[in-house]
């Protein structure tokens, strides 16, 4: 009898398992898979990164860069690393992570000042690697302190108005540029999951704590700067930093709204609620930067003036 039971579970011509303890090894591993956030967690990073660089890039070109730059400002890998966390943990672990990554926000944008000063005098790559040294200095500062919510967004807003006002403005218009390469994109988002999965295999060597330092490294921002330094010249890349800095007000009120209601809502509705406030915060930031016009530095308006009367005075009359 039993001869003839194994001999149905493995019968070729039906082509599949039958014995119920076949099949049950057979979706054990899979149904794991798809339930461990971790797992999750892993898959969002490999996937969503690189293809948001693709979408902010596109972005960009169609309607310049600093519209790019406020779209990247959106919490697209912070959120589902912490929606993995209230997964693995909890919501109230959830919660103290969300604060976190709200005081790591200054990181950020240590980051992206340091990376502005320096790119009308240092090559791309310099500038980055002095970018990522203050990223790495302003979170080994921050790992000390544990300030209240209310305190953690008052620092990331000062933060986010000294960053705005310490980044330098762009002497010109937006200049013509030509077709980017056929391999630009692609190169971005490898570039993109190249740093994700340095920033995972580090992880696993350094433990929990440090691990956690490097959580809200600036990935997508390092591609997006990198490239638009290197391709399009430093006026272009301030344009972008302005408005990923400029973007970073949705995500702290999205940080913010999480901490809050992860401890009195369940998980969806206060993801729902925090989603649905980050997008009409950026919805407000988006239509203020679209209505403003393509800027000239306010020290350089004079000389702009005196060529354009000049150019006026020298037409023939009609």
């Amino acid at each position: 009898m039993r001869a003839q039971s194994d001999k149905h579970a493995h019968d070729p011509r039906r082509g599949r398992v039958r014995n119920p303890r076949y099949r049950a090894a057979r979706l054990a591993t899979p149904v794991a898979v798809r339930n461990d956030p971790w797992v999750m967690l892993l898959a969002v990073k490999l996937l969503l990164a690189p293809a948001f660089v693709v979408c902010a890039s596109l972005v960009a070109r169609r309607f310049g860069p600093k519209v790019g730059g406020l779209v990247a400002g959106l919490p697209v890998v912070a959120g589902p690393i912490l929606l993995a966390y209230t997964l693995e943990h909890g919501r109230v672990f959830a919660a103290d992570a969300a604060a976190g990554t709200l005081l790591g926000l200054v990181s950020l944008i240590a980051f992206v000042v340091v990376y502005s000063r320096l790119a009308g005098r240092l090559p791309w790559a310099a500038s980055m690697l002095a970018g990522w040294l203050a990223f790495a200095i302003g979170t080994a500062v921050l790992s000390v302190l544990s300030p209240p919510l209310g305190a953690a967004l008052g620092l990331a807003a000062l933060a986010l108005l000294v960053g705005l006002a310490s980044l330098p403005r762009p002497l010109l218009g937006r200049s013509a540029h030509g077709a980017p390469p056929a391999w630009d994109l692609p190169l971005r988002a490898a570039c993109a999951l190249a740093l994700v999965l340095t920033l995972t295999a580090v992880a696993g060597w350094l433990g929990p704590q440090l691990s956690g330092l490097l959580a809200p490294f600036p990935i997508i921002a390092t591609v997006l700067a990198t490239f638009t330094h290197a391709q399009r010249g430093t006026d272009e890349l301030l344009r972008l930093l302005r408005g990923l800095v400029s973007g970073f007000g949705a995500f702290a009120l999205f940080c913010f709204t999480l901490a809050l209601s992860l401890r009195h809502l369940d998980t969806a509705a206060a993801f729902a609620l925090a989603t649905t406030l980050a997008l009409l915060a950026q919805a407000v930031a988006l239509t203020l930067v679209r209505g403003e016009p393509i800027g000239v530095d306010p020290s350089a308006r004079p000389a702009v003036q005196a060529i354009s009367a000049a150019t006026c005075s020298a037409r023939p009359p009609s």
